[in-house]
């Protein structure tokens, strides 16, 4: 018996965010919506060492279950989600992460969505939810790149070949998604969900992307630790131009910090027409115009305004991760990522 939908979420070693996550799941079960009936929940142990496990197995009406031996070559979460989706039962298919907290109703409205603009995968960029001083000023900076590099809209327009989606929210049609050949089509990538996207794209099923934060909310990472490793695992998948946005970025530090400084220690002219106290005000005017620009773009990312405010600290930080995760899938090509190595490289 067909469902309306199978909700996949594969986990490994997450017993910090699993609960938050089914609980929101789960409370979106009702009589005219009945969890067992009309949709599943399927949670994917991947080779937990924590509470993952027991944790799933604490909600009735949810089925966890183990992948099957991960093949060389794959992706530990390509693996894991694709054993779940072998055995869903759903017309639908929605694969997201352990880290994400849903609104109430967002699984119907998410189909309805997709129907009503009939589009065969619906992807949402959840409302991120940092802690801690280094992700606020880090994740502005990132996501503001983001979607200045894969725009919504454009990303969302059939006329366009570029593609995006995010593996957080990742709603799919069936039918649609044996037709890509699912993630045994991608399983060597770690950007499994733009590369599907793309799939999507190409085969001109309909694709629909917006940040949703009316739908669910994520906390990616739980440790500075957690987020260097994921950054550095992405950033050179996501901006093909890895080394010239590190560039950029370096450019804006410059600009930022020495011009306030040249401004103070400027002593002499500019030219024998133009005295030292013009020459400090066009320093100035020009670091104010820099400093507009800067956060004009950082404020595209969605965070408060707060975060988008320290985001001029975190530029070190990006600048050296974008730099390292260039070198480790270009020079080492080998990247590490929830325990496991992965060679880099490879979308």
């Amino acid at each position: 018996m067909d469902l309306d939908l199978s909700v996949i979420v594969p986990a490994r070693n997450e017993e910090d965010c699993l609960g938050a996550c089914l609980e929101s799941l789960v409370s979106q079960s009702d009589e005219g919506w009945k969890l067992g009936r009309d949709w599943e929940l399927l949670v994917v142990d991947d080779g937990s060492i924590d509470r993952t496990r027991e944790i799933a197995q604490s909600f009735t009406g949810v089925t966890v279950m183990s992948p099957a031996a991960l093949p060389k070559g794959w992706t530990g979460k390509a693996n894991a989600v694709w054993t779940a989706a072998k055995q869903a039962q759903g017309e639908w298919l929605l694969f997201t992460d352990a880290d994400t907290v849903h609104e109430p109703g967002d699984l119907r409205r998410a189909l309805h969505e997709a129907e009503k603009y009939k589009a065969a995968m619906l992807s949402y960029s959840p409302r991120q939810i940092v802690r801690g001083f280094w992700q606020r000023a880090l994740m502005p900076l990132v996501f503001s790149e983001l979607v200045l590099a894969y725009p919504p809209a454009k990303v969302s327009d059939p006329e366009s070949r570029l593609a995006a989606a995010n593996g957080q929210f990742l709603l799919v049609q069936r039918d649609a998604y044996v037709q890509i050949g699912g993630h045994e089509a991608v399983a060597d990538s770690m950007l499994e969900d733009v590369d599907l996207a793309y799939l999507v794209k190409r085969r001109k099923l309909g694709l629909r992307f917006r940040y949703a934060p009316d739908a669910l909310s994520a906390r990616m990472y739980r440790s500075f630790g957690q987020m260097c490793e994921g950054w550095t695992k992405n950033l050179a998948l996501l901006f093909g131009n890895t080394l010239i946005t590190a560039g950029w970025k370096l450019l804006d530090i410059f600009l930022l910090v020495g011009l306030p400084v040249l401004a103070w220690y400027f002593l002499g002219p500019l030219s024998p027409a133009m005295p030292w106290l013009t020459a400090r005000l066009v320093i100035l005017l020009v670091w104010l115009r820099t400093l507009w620009r800067f956060y004009r773009r950082v404020m595209k990312s969605n965070f408060p305004f707060v975060d988008c405010l320290l985001s001029i600290c975190g530029l070190p930080l990006f600048v050296w991760l974008l730099w390292r995760s260039w070198f480790d899938h270009t020079v080492t090509k080998r990247v590490v990522w929830k325990g496991r190595e992965y060679a880099g490289g490879s979308r």
